[in-house]
C-alpha cells in the first residue's frame, strides 16, 4: 500500500513539474523560478567576491551595450559583470545575471559575435535549463539545502551547485548543459542576436575562432559543447530564417552600435 502512495505521489510531482521550453521541448522543472533567482543571486555574489571584476569603463560599456541590446528583446533588468579572467567564457544565471570574462573579448572579435555568445547564455536562462538540472539531481532529495550550498562553493554540495548553475569551472567542477540544452541554447540565442539587430551570420565565425583558441583544444567554454562542426552545421541550417529576423530588425531601425 505504502508502494502504491508512494508511486502515486512520484507521478503527482513529475505531472505537476511538466513544462515546455521556448523551443517547444518538454521539461522537468520542479524548483520554484523564486528559489532559482536567489540561487543565481547568491551565486553571482559570491563570483564577484572571489573573482576581480574587471573596472575598465571600455571593457564594462561595451559588454554593457551588446547586453542591452539582447536583453532588450526579453524585458527585465539584467545585471552584467565583467570578470578580469583569461578563459574565453561567459555566463548567464538565473535572476537575470550575466559574466563575460576579458578572455571572450579577445576571441569574440566584434558585436555581432559577443551577441552570439551573450545570446546563447541568456537562453539558458529563459529555457531554464538550470532549473532542468537542479530539479534532476536535487530536487526531492535536498531541494532546501541548494540555497545555502551556493553560499558554501567550496563544499561538495555547493561545489555540484555552482556546477549545475553553469558556473562551477570556477571552483573547481563543472556539471555540463547537457546536448540538447545546448543545441536549445544556440537556436534560441541566435534568434535573440537576430531580433536585437546583430548580424547572425558572425555566430559561424565565432565558433571557429572558439576553436583555433589553446593551440587547437577547444576552451573551457566548449569542453562540453557539440563538435564545432556539429554546431555550425546546426547554426547554418538555421541562418535563412534568422538573416529574415535580423533584416526585420534592421529595418525597424534596431542598428546597434557597440564598440
Amino acid at each position: 500500500m505504502m508502494l502504491r502512495i508512494t508511486a502515486l505521489l512520484t507521478v503527482l510531482v513529475m505531472l505537476a513539474g511538466c513544462s515546455t521550453s521556448p523551443t517547444g521541448r518538454s521539461q522537468l522543472v520542479l524548483m520554484p523560478d523564486s528559489q532559482m533567482n536567489q540561487m543565481g543571486l547568491q551565486a553571482f555574489t559570491t563570483l564577484k567576491k572571489k573573482t576581480p571584476v574587471d573596472s575598465s569603463r571600455t571593457s564594462n560599456n561595451y559588454v554593457q551595450c551588446v547586453a542591452n541590446a539582447i536583453t532588450r528583446e526579453v524585458g527585465g533588468n539584467w545585471e552584467v559583470a565583467v570578470f578580469k579572467d583569461d578563459s574565453a567564457n561567459a555566463f548567464a544565471l538565473p535572476g537575470n545575471k550575466i559574466g563575460v570574462h576579458t578572455g571572450m573579448l579577445q576571441v569574440a572579435k566584434n558585436q555581432h559575435q559577443l551577441a552570439a555568445v551573450i545570446g546563447h547564455e541568456v537562453a539558458h536562462v529563459l529555457s531554464r535549463h538550470s532549473n532542468e538540472r537542479v530539479s534532476q539531481k536535487f530536487a526531492v532529495e535536498q531541494g532546501l539545502s541548494l540555497v545555502n550550498a551556493v553560499a558554501s562553493p567550496q563544499s561538495g554540495t555547493g561545489q555540484a551547485v555552482m556546477g549545475m548553475l553553469g558556473v562551477g569551472a570556477q571552483f573547481g567542477i563543472l556539471m555540463p548543459f547537457s546536448r540538447v540544452q545546448e543545441s536549445e541554447a544556440d537556436t534560441y540565442g541566435l534568434k535573440l542576436m537576430a531580433r536585437a539587430g546583430f548580424d547572425p551570420r558572425e555566430s559561424v565565425n565565432l565558433w571557429i575562432n572558439m576553436g583555433k583558441t589553446n593551440k587547437g583544444q577547444p576552451p573551457e567554454f566548449l569542453s562540453t559543447h557539440p563538435s564545432h562542426s556539429t554546431r555550425i552545421s546546426d547554426l547554418r541550417r538555421n541562418m535563412d530564417a534568422n538573416m529574415r529576423i535580423y533584416q526585420q530588425a534592421q529595418n525597424a531601425g534596431k542598428r546597434p552600435a557597440c564598440r
